[in-house]
């Protein structure tokens, strides 16, 4: 009875604390993800990220990440904007208008964990906002937060798919929720409209193609290949998920640290053209848009001319 009441008590204050919703599922080994990522990196999809070969256990089981590991509780932050300025200027994706999002989420995240505490008792746990070896997308899914589309963005019908995932591990015997059911149906509106052909079949994504990787992943130069394919995207990109038809349903976010800088709203190509150091810093000096660095941005806005 007290795991009910536990998961219920959790999933109010996620609710209070902002998170569009919170699902809860069991710690266990992803048997079905483990074929899938071991492919993925053996055709090399991870490109430069090197990163994404280590700890290949941990990002399949939570118990190596956190002793005694019973549940994984999954949130998700809605971040879609409102007022996008879409006129004579570059694009950088829609989570990167704000505060980066690593340090509003973990602030949230502390902010639960010391309830549960308060609330139900000492619990061994930890927070994780996309900076460690956690599969965010195959737990949000597990625990019915929605499923995974074409574009390998998890997605829900009733907001689409313009939100962070995140999750707390925990040694707490939690109430399981149950997946939801694949609704992409024929649509390949993601695999069709992506510039560089990044999804190379439903559901599978080459990282090393993606625009999102170009502009901020890779190190070096980009390569001439992919000349003129970018649609004025310098950081990120959002083209499959803004043509996916769930996403008609996405509501402006609620969080005013998303809110963008209002210099960034009107910023023009001649503006991101002649954009200094000091200007880089006064815009994304709290931004996501910051981990390219000034240099990879300038280098971003090189490669579109």
């Amino acid at each position: 009875m007290d795991k009910i009441k536990h998961s219920k008590l959790i999933k109010a204050e996620a609710k209070r604390l902002g998170f569009l919703s919170c699902g809860i599922s069991k710690a266990s080994f992803l048997e079905e993800e483990a074929p899938r990522l071991e492919k993925w990196l053996n055709n090399n999809m991870h490109g430069e990220m090197g990163y994404m070969e280590n700890h290949f256990d941990k990002r399949l089981d939570p118990r190596l990440l956190v002793d005694g590991a019973k549940s994984v509780v999954s949130f998700i932050l809605n971040y879609y904007p409102e007022n996008i300025q879409e006129e004579d200027t570059y694009k950088i994706s829609k989570y990167a208008y704000g505060q980066d999002y690593h340090h509003v989420i973990k602030s949230k995240l502390k902010e639960l964990m010391n309830f549960i505490s308060d609330e139900i008792g000492e619990v061994n746990g930890r927070a994780f906002v996309d900076s460690a070896p956690v599969l965010d997308k195959a737990w949000a899914a597990k625990s019915g937060l929605g499923w995974i589309g074409k574009h390998s963005n998890l997605l829900t019908q009733q907001v689409g798919s313009f939100y962070f995932i995140a999750e707390l591990i925990v040694d707490l015997d939690l109430e399981h929720d149950t997946p939801v059911t694949n609704h992409c149906g024929t649509c390949t509106a993601c695999i069709d409209a992506c510039p560089t052909q990044a999804i190379t079949e439903p559901y599978v994504v080459d990282g090393s193609k993606c625009i999102s990787y170009f502009t901020i992943e890779l190190k070096n130069e980009i390569p001439n290949s992919v000349k003129g394919q970018f649609n004025d995207w310098i950081f990120g990109c959002d083209i499959c998920q803004d043509v996916c038809p769930w996403n008609r349903f996405s509501k402006k976010h609620q969080e005013p640290l998303f809110n963008p800088n209002p210099l960034l709203m009107d910023m023009k190509k001649s503006d991101w053209d002649e954009i200094t150091e000091d200007v880089f810093q006064k815009i994304f000096s709290k931004s996501a848009v910051k981990r390219t660095k000034y240099k990879g941005l300038k280098r971003n806005i090189k490669f579109l001319k």
